[in-house]
């Protein structure tokens, strides 16, 4: 029969025995020392100077003085000296000056935490993972950073998402309070996209990209294409606003037709021009001038412009391009003017369009 326990190495108490309270009391030390295993430091090849009784170690690799050839052992300061504890297979240790936990495996100290995590069912980081997100994490940042050539990568860094078949949809959802307020990504097709939402619920495309051709499209970009129905009739030396009542196409309704303007319903630099067609009324002697004005009042600068020479009814035309900056609800009109004689701004070739371009 052995004189220790098979596993702690406790001493047994042997028939007839004298001072039987030393064996116990020697037993009852090391089991002070060895259970709810918690260390101060792992990390120190030499002893602390001043350790409290009970205060244990794993010397570090290298150990000296009293710790000699001690290195991965546990030091157990007891009774004024320091008492070697050889660890085995399966022991843990909390590391308090790390707040870690690690395992022996026969040759030494490892972390518990696995270096190898694969097919896990749920993985939750600050937060509780659930069925319908099988991994969550709650945290105020993220890193990833390449593997440098030096450490044996690339220098590269690819993020992957793949969805099954161009009918589903792969993306990012972007919320504020849990409510999505944008979506970027491949939502039914193909196709690149950046959507946009003030609930939730309904959503306006911002861009989209055709995957096979590349081009871009702005769904939802403030453009109109209008004209007029009627011939205009403007008398002589009067600017006078053109009556532009029908629209080819006038995305975001952002042209008032009942009221011949444009109303900018978002900030921004916007591309204007305009055609005006001359039409006589009693004299060809007439001279045309288009101007846009911005506000009713204003003549934006660049948009100035006269045909000087000889007119020809419904052939002359004046072709008017100007960019400027504007706020949210101002307005844009085409006005026309007429120099010598009175005239005509004809029906349905007198156009005036526009579009957001910043």
């Amino acid at each position: 029969m052995s004189d220790t326990t098979a596993h702690l190495a406790l001493p047994f108490i042997m028939a007839s025995q004298a001072q039987k309270h030393v064996t116990h009391n020697e037993a009852l030390r090391l089991l002070d020392g060895i259970v709810q295993l918690s260390v101060l430091d792992r990390d120190l090849t030499a002893p602390p100077g001043s350790p409290a009784e009970g205060d244990r170690y794993i010397p570090a690799s290298g150990a000296t003085g009293a710790w000699s050839g001690w290195d991965g052992s546990i030091a157990y300061w007891i009774d004024g000296a320091w008492m070697r504890i050889l660890p085995t297979p399966g022991w843990l240790a909390w590391v308090v000056d790390e707040g870690l936990l690690l395992v022996h495996d026969g040759s030494g100290w490892i972390g518990t935490t696995p270096a190898i995590l694969q097919n896990m069912a749920l993985l939750g980081i600050g937060t509780t993972a659930d069925a319908s997100n099988p991994f969550s994490a709650k945290l105020n940042a993220a890193l990833w950073t390449a593997k440098t050539v030096a450490e044996g990568g690339t220098g590269d860094l690819f993020y992957t998402m793949n969805k099954e078949a161009a009918g589903d949809d792969l993306g990012l959802t972007l919320q504020t309070g849990f409510v999505t307020k944008a979506l970027v990504g491949l939502f039914g097709s193909d196709r690149f996209r950046l959507a946009v939402s003030a609930d939730g619920s309904s959503f306006f495309d911002g861009l989209i990209v055709d995957n096979v051709t590349g081009i871009v499209d702005q769904p939802r970009l403030p453009r109109f294409k209008g004209y007029t129905n009627y011939d205009n009739y403007v008398a002589v030396d009067t600017w006078t606003k053109i009556g532009i009542n029908n629209t080819d196409y006038n995305d975001q309704s952002a042209f008032d037709a009942g009221n011949n303007r444009f109303v900018a319903p978002v900030a921004g630099t916007y591309l204007f021009g305009a055609t005006l067609l001359y039409k006589v009324n009693s004299s060809t002697t007439a001279r045309m001038r288009g101007r846009l004005v911005l506000n009713g009042s204003t003549e934006i600068r660049g948009s100035f412009g006269e045909i000087s020479g000889a007119h020809a009814s419904e052939a002359t035309a004046l072709w008017l391009q100007t960019m400027v900056p504007l706020t949210t609800g101002d307005t844009v009109e085409l006005q026309g003017y007429f120099r010598v004689a009175d005239g005509y701004f004809a029906a349905d070739h007198t156009s005036f369009w526009g579009a957001k371009v910043g």
